[in-house]
């Protein structure tokens, strides 16, 4: 125990002194990283400036155009002595040599603006308002979902490498314990069996440790390849407390986390701000049976010199009505396409509502389970701790085998395996909870 005990400090100390040498992240720091780089929330976050543009647009309908048009123009008239040239009345007549210029300035101002048109502006306005939303809150379910993603490498990182660590100090144990019993064997001390028995121990916990190594290095290259970071460069992660567990405890009443759910997840939300557009589109394509009013106003000025603008001015209003009649049923088409796109989104969400439903109790389950595998392995890795040391102190009697100890031993290393991976596990179950019910936020 003691060779033990001497091998895990210099474990320590080793690998104290190669994190010197990394860059430690945390994983608060590698969800930031992931929303800011991931391609698909860039691009997301991108889209949403034409949403804005679109709604501004919609602001714009409801505003009076304005519009200012300037003009300037020479001319000059050159007639021939002797030609003969066409009057306003188609006669020929005689027309003298002369060469006449001619200038003008025109400057008008004006514009129209939209007094009725059957409300579909304004509905179009709080359509453009929904569609900005909802591919806001498109965007924060993406977020959550590549948050959820980034945790899931993390914590696969972090449980390899609590294995790399048990299995690096395993080897270590075995590597000692078989010099120790060849030290043994060769005083008469134990059987040549026991040595052949360590050896073989020895050898097995080498190949677990170089698994384990294995399989850490390739979840490190997979998680620093999701966050577009140089795999050349080496990392030590750090799992920290940077997700939001605030708004979700009660894991008894299914109900209560199907209403938390609803409430909560972008994705429903923003399903149910398209039911409603599609209800608005049904409006705007009505709007086609009514008529049109309009007004418009203009000014404008002419002249022959800049000296002389603003010396003949024109001023102008004016009303237009338009009476929909007959518009080769485009009206009735618009409206009908418009009624079936509100019954799909209506089965859509109806959908959505059993999809969420089954996530949540799946993630319930699979939560409470992975809550009872972590207790059981716990129990189980204390349990076969205890089984081996006590096989350690009746080997040192005399009273038990030395295959029997290894046995033992071999029984607490697979418990302390379990108990890694089940705890490991535990805690991403929990956080996959949160992201199910649309909780999950980086702080």
């Amino acid at each position: 125990m003691k060779y033990f005990i001497r091998t895990i400090i210099l474990f320590a100390v080793a690998l104290q002194y190669q994190l010197l040498a990394q860059e430690t992240m945390t994983l608060k720091q590698a969800v930031t990283i992931a929303v800011n780089k991931n391609t698909t929330l860039v691009n997301s976050k991108n889209s949403l400036g034409a949403y804005s543009a679109s709604l501004k647009n919609a602001y714009g309908n409801l505003i009076p155009s304005l519009g200012l048009s300037a003009g300037w123009n020479w001319q000059r008239l050159v007639d021939d002595k002797g030609t003969i040239q066409l009057d306003y009345l188609g006669n020929a007549q005689s027309v003298s040599a002369a060469e006449t210029d001619s200038r003008s300035l025109t400057l008008s101002l004006g514009g129209s603006v939209t007094l009725f048109d059957g409300l579909s502006s304004i509905n179009t306005l709080k359509q453009k308002k929904n569609e900005l939303e909802s591919a806001r809150l498109d965007f924060d379910k993406q977020k959550q979902d590549v948050i959820l993603q980034t945790i899931n490498l993390f914590t696969t990182v972090v449980n390899d490498e609590n294995l790399l660590k048990f299995e690096s100090e395993n080897y270590q144990y075995n590597n000692v314990l078989l010099n120790k019993v060849k030290e043994m064997s060769n005083l008469n001390m134990v059987a040549n069996t026991d040595v052949y028995a360590q050896e073989y121990q020895t050898a097995n916990a080498q190949l677990a440790k170089i698994q384990a190594e294995n399989d850490y290095a390739k979840a490190k290259v997979t998680l620093i390849n999701y966050l577009s970071l140089n795999v050349d460069k080496d990392y030590n992660f750090i799992f920290d407390a940077g997700i939001n567990f605030a708004g979700w405890s009660d894991t008894k009443n299914i109900d209560s986390l199907y209403r938390l759910a609803f409430n909560s997840r972008s994705d429903y939300v923003s399903e149910k701000l398209k039911v409603e557009n599609a209800s608005l589109q049904s409006d705007i394509a009505k709007g086609g049976y009514y008529p049109t009013l309009s007004g418009n106003y203009a000014f404008s000025t002419s002249a022959v010199t800049f000296s002389d603008m603003f010396s003949r001015r024109t001023y102008g209003v004016g009303l237009s009505l338009n009476v929909p009649i007959f518009s080769h049923w485009s009206t009735e088409t618009s409206v009908e396409t418009a009624a079936i796109q509100s019954k799909n989104n209506n089965e859509e969400i109806a959908a959505l509502e059993r999809e969420i439903k089954g996530e949540v109790r799946t993630a319930l389950l699979e939560l409470n389970t992975a809550k009872l595998q972590a207790d059981v392995t716990k129990l189980a890795a204390k349990s076969a701790k205890e089984t081996w040391d006590i096989k350690v102190k009746k080997y040192a009697l005399g009273s038990t085998t030395f295959l029997e100890q290894e046995l033992a031993y071999k029984d607490y290393t697979q418990a302390m395996n379990s108990q890694i991976t089940a705890e490991t596990n535990y805690t991403y179950k929990q956080l996959s909870m949160i992201n199910v019910l649309g909780l999950m936020k980086a702080e």
